[in-house]
C-alpha cells in the first residue's frame, strides 16, 4: 500500500526541447534524469551486489532519523511531514479565526485549538475521573457488559472490538462484526514468546501500567495489584487469538454465527445488555471473526469478579485518550513506547500530534482546504492515465502466464476490468453536523469525535454497501486495494515527489509511482485478494489446476522471504508478508512493462529518456529504490517484523529486483551476482 501519480503527455517536457541533444554525449557526462537525485546514491556500491546501497547509500550515510521518529524515509515520512506543515497552517488559521468562519472551519479550529491548549490539558484529570467512574465499582455481569459497550461506543479497544463491514459472501450488504481485541502490547507474541526480548517487554509493560495508576492517584501497592491483574487478563486474551499471519486467511475470520450463535458460544458475557447499549441497529447478522477468542472472553468474564474488570477497562480508556491528558501521563506513555516499541528519542511535537488528531477526528472537513491548496485537476487526470496503463499491462500479461488455464484467465480478466479507481479525494464529502466540539476540553472533544464516528460506522449495519466511501483521508501518504469492493484508492497526499513529479522523466514516474499502482492492482490477485471475485464476494473462481499452480508460485515467494533477516535475530515472516511481497513483485513487473509500452507509443518521450545519464530501465529501478530509502530504529524494526504485513523497506527494493530478469538486463548483472536469483530459485507469480 502506497500511491503516486502518472506520467502522461501533459506532464512531459515541452516537445520543442531537443529530445536527442545528448545522443553523442558519453553516458557519464549526461544530466541526471529529473526526479532522481545523484546525492542519494553511492556510486562506489556495485548495483549487482547490493542495489539498495547503490541507489540509497548516499542518503543512508548522511541522514539521521529525527529524534521524535522511530523511522524515517525519503518517501513516506518526508512527504507526510510536508503535508503536515500544510495542514498545520490551515488549522492554525482556523483556530485563530482567520478563515471564512464556516461551521466546519470552526469545528476544525476548536478541535485543534483545544488540543494545543496545554494549560487545559493539565486540568483534565477531573474530567477523566468522571469517565473512569463509569468503569469502576462494577457489581454484576450486566454492569461489565454495559461498561464495555460504553467504551466500544467510543471506539476504545477493550476486551474485543465491534464494527461494521461488508459481508464477505454478500458484497451488497453491511453486517456487524465482533473481532479480537483488548491487548495493550502490539501482538500476542509479546505476551507468549519466551525469548529474552519479549520477557523484557512484558516486564516493562507491567511496570508501565503500574506507573499509570500511580499517576492517577493510586498507592504503589494498589497500582501494582491492578497492573498484575491487567497483564493476566491480556495474556489470557492473547492465548486465545489467532496468530497474525493466520488472520490474513479470509475463511479463518468469517463465521456468520449471528447474535444467537454468539450468545451460545460465549454465554458468560451479557450480550443482550451489550447490544442494547453499544448502538448497533437491531438484527441478527453478525460475523464472529475468531470463535475461540470469544469463548475465552466468556470464560474470563465468568471467572473474574466484576469489580476486577474495572482496572483493565480503565487502563484501556486512559491509553486511548492519552493525547488529551496531563503531561505526566503523556510522558509515561512515551517513555514506555520509546524504550520498548519504537526507540524514538523525543516525543512528537505537540502540533504534530494535534494535526494527526484533527485529521483522525474530522478527516473530510480538513481534506477540503488541503485539496484546494495542493491537488490540481491535472494530478487526478495524470494518475488515472497511469492506472489505466498499468491495468492494461496486467491484461496483456495474463496472456503470457503459462501456469494459468484459459477458464481462470477469463475470470481474472473480468475482475481487473471491473476494478474501480478512486483518485485524489472522494466525490461525496462526509457531514459533521451533530458533532459538538468545544474549545475548553480536548478530552471531551476526542471522545465525542470517536463516538460520532463509531455511531456512523455502526449505523451502516443492515444497509447496502456505500461504494463511494473512502477508507483513508485524502492527505494520507498511502494507497490501498479493497478486495470487498474491488477498488484501488490513491489519496492526494501521496501524489507528489519522490513518488510522482510533474517534471520527472516518464521512466522515473513509472518506477516510483507506477510500481505503487501495479502493487495495488496485484493485491487483487495476491494470496488473499484472489479469493474474492470481481464483485467482492469471497468465493472460489479458480480451477483446481490454476489454484494448485498459484499456490506453488507463492510458496516460492514465502520461502524466499523467510530467509531474509529483518533485524538482529528476527527474520521476516514470509507468511505474514506474503500478500505485500507478491504485490511488490507483480507491481514492479507490471509497471516496467507499462513503461516499455508507453515509451514505444511516445518516441519523443523515449528519445528524451535516452538522453539522460541512465537508460530508461535503469531510471525505472533507481526511481523505485529512491522512493524507498529508509532508516528505522531496532525497537521499531522488531515490532514491525512481528506485526507488520509489509517487509522492511530495503527488502521492498531488493526482494522484487532479484527475481526480475528486467533488472538483471538493465544493469547487465552477470549470473551469480547477489542481485540475481538463480533461475531455479527465481520467483514469479504475476
Amino acid at each position: 500500500p502506497v500511491a503516486s501519480a502518472a506520467p502522461s503527455e501533459q506532464a512531459a517536457p515541452a516537445p520543442s526541447e531537443p529530445a536527442t541533444s545528448n545522443a553523442n554525449v558519453p553516458m557519464a557526462e549526461r544530466p541526471m534524469p529529473p526526479g532522481l537525485d545523484a546525492a542519494v546514491m553511492d556510486p562506489s556500491a556495485n548495483p549487482c551486489d547490493d542495489f539498495y546501497a547503490y541507489a540509497c547509500g548516499g542518503w543512508l550515510k548522511t541522514t539521521e532519523i529525527p529524534a521524535e521518529r522511530a523511522r524515517w524515509s525519503r518517501g513516506f515520512e518526508t512527504v507526510a511531514e510536508r503535508n503536515q506543515t500544510v495542514l498545520r497552517d490551515i488549522l492554525t488559521k482556523a483556530a485563530e479565526g482567520q478563515g471564512e468562519g464556516t461551521p466546519e472551519e470552526k469545528k476544525l479550529g476548536d478541535y485543534y485549538g483545544a488540543c494545543m491548549d496545554e494549560a487545559k490539558l493539565e486540568a483534565s484529570l477531573p474530567t477523566l475521573r468522571t469517565y473512569l467512574a463509569k468503569l469502576n465499582g462494577l457489581k454484576s455481569p450486566q454492569e461489565v457488559a454495559r461498561a464495555v459497550a460504553w467504551l466500544h461506543a467510543r471506539n476504545v479497544n477493550a476486551l474485543f472490538r465491534v464494527t461494521s463491514d461488508q459481508d464477505q459472501k454478500d458484497s451488497t450488504q453491511v453486517i456487524a462484526v465482533v473481532d479480537a481485541g483488548g491487548l495493550g502490547l502490539p501482538d500476542r507474541d509479546y505476551y507468549l514468546k519466551p525469548d529474552v526480548k519479549m520477557r523484557e517487554a512484558r516486564a516493562a509493560y507491567q511496570a508501565h501500567v503500574q506507573k499509570v495508576f500511580e499517576l492517577l492517584g493510586d498507592a504503589p501497592f494498589v497500582a501494582s495489584r491492578k497492573a498484575t491483574g491487567i497483564v493476566a487478563i491480556e495474556t489470557r486474551l492473547a492465548n486465545a487469538r489467532l496468530p497474525k499471519d493466520e488472520t490474513r486467511e479470509p475463511e479463518k475470520v468469517y463465521h456468520r454465527l449471528e447474535r444467537q450463535g454468539l450468545k451460545q458460544l460465549a454465554p458468560g458475557f451479557q450480550w443482550d445488555t451489550y447490544f442494547a447499549e453499544v448502538g448497533l441497529p437491531a438484527g441478527e447478522a453478525l460475523n464472529v471473526t475468531q470463535p475461540k477468542f470469544f469463548s475465552e472472553v466468556s470464560g474470563l468474564v465468568r471467572q473474574q469478579r466484576p469489580s476486577d474488570m474495572g482496572p483493565y477497562l480503565s487502563y484501556h480508556l486512559v491509553e486511548h485518550a492519552q493525547t488529551a491528558l496531563p503531561k505526566a501521563l503523556r510522558d509515561e506513555f512515551f517513555r514506555f513506547e520509546s524504550t520498548v516499541l519504537t526507540g524514538a528519542k523525543a516525543d512528537l511535537a505537540r502540533w504534530k500530534k494535534c494535526v494527526e488528531a484533527t485529521d483522525d477526528a474530522l478527516p473530510h472537513a480538513l481534506a477540503k482546504p488541503f485539496i484546494a491548496r495542493t491537488f490540481g485537476a491535472d494530478g487526478k487526470a495524470t494518475t488515472l492515465d497511469m492506472v489505466q496503463q498499468i491495468e492494461q499491462s496486467f491484461e496483456r500479461n495474463l496472456d503470457t502466464l503459462s501456469w494459468m488455464d484459459a477458464e481462470t484467465k477469463a475470470q481474472a480478466l473480468v475482475k481487473v476490468k471491473k476494478i474501480t479507481n478512486k483518485i485524489g479525494y472522494p466525490d461525496q464529502w462526509r457531514s459533521y453536523d451533530g458533532l459538538t466540539v468545544k474549545r475548553d476540553s480536548f478530552l471531551d472533544n476526542l471522545l465525542a469525535a470517536d463516538a460520532f464516528e463509531q455511531a456512523r460506522q455502526l449505523r451502516k449495519v443492515g444497509q447496502p454497501v456505500d461504494r463511494q466511501e473512502w477508507l483513508m483521508s485524502p492527505p494520507t501518504v498511502n494507497a490501498y486495494y479493497n478486495a470487498a469492493t474491488n477498488e484501488i484508492v490513491f489519496p492526494a497526499g501521496i501524489l507528489q515527489p519522490p513518488f510522482f513529479g510533474r517534471d520527472a522523466s516518464a521512466a522515473v514516474n513509472f518506477g516510483a509511482m507506477g510500481m505503487v499502482v501495479g502493487h495495488e492492482i496485484t493485491h487483487g490477485f495476491d494470496d488473499e485478494g484472489r479469493q474474492f471475485d470481481a464483485d467482492g464476494n469471497l468465493r472460489t473462481w479458480w480451477t483446481p489446476a490454476s489454484d494448485k499452480a498459484f499456490r506453488e508460485r507463492v510458496s516460492c515467494v514465502k520461502n524466499q522471504y523467510d530467509q531474509y533477516k529483518a533485524v538482529d535475530d528476527v527474520k521476516v515472516n514470509g507468511k505474514l508478508t506474503l500478500g505485500e511481497n507478491v504485490a511488490d513483485l507483480g507491481g514492479l513487473k507490471l509497471a516496467y512493462a507499462a513503461m516499455e509500452a508507453y515509451l514505444a507509443k511516445h518516441p519523443d518521450q523515449a528519445a528524451k529518456a535516452n538522453s539522460y545519464r541512465f537508460t530508461p530501465g535503469q531510471q525505472f529501478f533507481l526511481a523505485h529504490a529512491q522512493s524507498w530509502c529508509s532508516k528505522i530504529r531496532n525497537e521499531a524494526a522488531r515490532q514491525r517484523a512481528l506485526t507488520d504485513s509489509h517487509s522492511p523497506a530495503f527488502l521492498r527494493v531488493k526482494g522484487p529486483d532479484v527475481n526480475l530478469p528486467q533488472f538483471q538486463q538493465a544493469f547487465s548483472c552477470p549470473a551469480g551476482s547477489k542481485m540475481v536469483a538463480p533461475a531455479a530459485n527465481r520467483c514469479e507469480v504475476w
